[in-house]
């Protein structure tokens, strides 16, 4: 079985429909596949009701949360959380609060653009959200391609959008720790996205992912296409004396990256073990 754990439609900031990427998993050979979009379940009542013959769905999102880093300061993680009750009270109004969040931040990036003299319009990047989608920074770079100020979306964020340049604003994301406790209350599975993908920023320290584990975090991605060989077999051996799931995915963005559907994969013991935790929803078989 080839399974695709991290994979991201335009609900958030991919660049496929929900329909679009089931399609696309189908298409790229993958048994399974989990619609992780940012901070919103958005997503997946289109997704559900356009699975393919022989290829099975597994709802999910991947939550903005912050996290001491284990060398006393804080850092951005992000927890893929799977098999959830999406109408779970408390997990339902942070996300809502998460993605009226990132419109504000989003708009508030465009004006200091555009104050810049950048040929952005805030009004015409926050008119091209989908209803209710999670804004992140990719919109404001696919609006610079548009302007012709860049190339591609890496060219953006290198350039102009990254967490500590000039048209940066931040936000409150959920505490890591609370975003476990909600989505096991709301009888999901949590695993830690690309925890030490250097290349992002900041990274935890192993210690953070010790305590993690002992708060209740299920499992680790360590097969991710910013983990190098070296941080992939660190990473199995710490899953394994914590006796943590290890999940591989390929974090697809559509045309927003150049990675590929099943570029990386979870084992099938892996992706049953992670099925019998969750009891919040069910994986949708088409």
């Amino acid at each position: 079985m080839r399974i695709d754990l991290h994979a991201h439609s335009n609900r958030s900031d991919g660049t496929d429909s929900p329909a679009e990427l089931l399609a696309a998993a189908s298409a790229a050979g993958l048994d399974v596949v989990a619609l992780t979009d940012h901070d919103t379940t958005a997503g997946w009542a289109e997704a559900t009701s356009a699975v393919p013959p022989g290829l099975r769905l597994v709802p999910g999102a991947e939550l903005s949360c912050s996290s001491e880093d284990g060398r006393g300061g804080t850092v951005t993680v992000h927890l893929l959380a799977y098999l959830f009750d999406p109408a779970s009270p408390a997990l339902a109004a942070e996300q809502s609060r998460l993605r009226a969040e990132r419109r504000i931040r989003l708009r508030r990036m465009a004006e200091r653009m555009a104050a810049d003299g950048f040929p952005i319009d805030a009004d015409e990047v926050m008119g091209r959200l989908p209803e209710d989608s999670p804004a992140g920074r990719p919109h404001l770079a696919r609006a610079l391609i548009r302007a012709g100020v860049v190339s591609t979306v890496d060219e953006a964020f290198a350039r102009y959008l990254a967490t500590d340049g000039a048209y940066n604003v931040s936000r409150t994301d959920t505490p890591v720790t609370t975003a476990i406790d909600m989505i096991a209350a709301a009888g999901g599975v949590t695993v830690l996205a690309h925890p030490f993908a250097r290349s992002r920023g900041p990274i935890v320290t192993e210690g953070v992912v010790v305590d993690l584990a002992a708060r209740g975090l299920s499992g680790v991605e360590v097969d991710h296409p910013d983990h190098d060989p070296a941080t992939r077999e660190r990473l199995r051996d710490l899953a394994g004396e914590l006796s943590l799931l290890v999940t591989g995915s390929s974090d697809y963005h559509g045309t927003n990256k150049v990675v590929r559907l099943g570029q990386e994969t979870t084992a099938p013991d892996m992706f049953d073990a992670l099925v019998d935790k969750a009891s919040g929803a069910q994986v949708v078989i088409g």
